[in-house]
């Protein structure tokens, strides 16, 4: 998930994209090219959903990647006619309805009973962020641009399967944890997650040296396996034939100072954080902000914890749940 943001030149490179081209992006394909290169390893093979008009740009962008099919409120000529021949046409091409309404009631059906509880319907703005910041500064603290990643991180954790925690930075998310009885361990599987998206823009990791021939996703694999560097021996033989000269291991060291660099990153948890440990291990891939619902008996605990790491927390009063 991703609104428009212009990338850096280290963004370029980390996603094979040249500056020149990226500034010349509409703001769909902007925000298109930087959710799928959030987790390139996780997209491949997605289904894109975009809130805008798909226009040639973005149709472009979709045009070389992996992807099963895309849902949007309507889509240029000039980008249809490119979809449409995308996987010989089988590429799925759905239009969703701009003035649709969803019934207020959603049930669902296990082994013979059926549940039913009301949608959520709930709209995330900047109010709920602003309204409550529990932390030193209070909201004077927070700039916009924490805002903006405190709702597409919030948008997020709402559709994604509970327990979850989002990390978003420059309007993308960078990590998403889902799925986990416990809430910590959503951090830790996302805060995995940031810190590879962090370690891509690396120079030893920009600098890898490709033999020709070699394709774009086995790039992106590669390069995340480099930064991760658990091979087997099998795994590691197959891994260096795809370069003329085997590149020098990417220490722990070299990622540890990589990462004690990492800041401004945003935290959004589909509920309440009922002990300080996630945000101590959010500490850890450069959490500057952190937006929960609150309402935990340890919310003073967790208030403190985030005036220690110096991170600015706000109070949404939103739970987030999706089962």
């Amino acid at each position: 998930a991703a609104v428009a943001v212009p990338l850096t030149d280290v963004e370029c490179a980390a996603y094979e994209v040249t500056p020149e081209a990226a500034a010349k992006l509409t703001p769909s394909a902007l925000a298109y090219l930087r959710a799928r290169n959030a987790d390139p390893m996780c997209s491949f093979g997605d289904y894109a959903a975009v809130s805008d008009i798909v226009d040639e740009d973005t149709a472009m962008i979709l045009k070389k990647e992996v992807s099963d099919g895309i849902v949007a409120p309507g889509y240029t000529p000039e980008a249809l006619a490119i979809l449409k021949s995308k996987k010989g046409g089988k590429f799925i091409v759905l239009e969703a309805k701009a003035d649709f309404v969803p019934d207020s009631v959603e049930y669902r059906e296990v082994y013979g009973m059926t549940f039913s509880q009301k949608r959520n319907d709930i709209v995330i703005t900047k109010e709920h962020m602003t309204k409550k910041v529990v932390t030193k500064g209070g909201v004077d603290a927070l700039p916009d641009a924490a805002v903006r990643d405190m709702i597409v991180a919030s948008i997020c954790v709402k559709y994604t399967q509970s327990n979850s925690v989002g990390f978003a930075k420059d309007g993308m998310m960078v990590g998403v944890g889902a799925g986990q009885q416990s809430r910590v361990d959503c951090v830790k599987l996302a805060g995995r997650k940031v810190s590879t998206w962090y370690l891509r823009q690396h120079p030893k990791v920009l600098g890898l040296k490709f033999k020709q021939g070699v394709k774009r996703q086995d790039r992106v694999n590669a390069r995340v396996r480099y930064i991760e560097g658990d091979f087997t021996d099998e795994e590691r033989t197959r891994w260096e034939a795809q370069f003329d000269t085997v590149p020098e291991p990417l220490t722990t060291s070299e990622k540890e100072e990589f990462m004690a660099k990492a800041t401004g990153v945003t935290i959004s948890s589909d509920a309440f954080f009922p002990f300080r440990d996630s945000i101590d291990h959010a500490s850890k891939v450069g959490v500057s902000f952190v937006a929960q619902p609150g309402g935990s008996v340890q919310d003073p605990q967790v208030t403190t914890c985030c005036d220690d790491y110096g991170m600015v927390m706000s109070m949404t009063g939103v739970r987030l749940f999706h089962h």
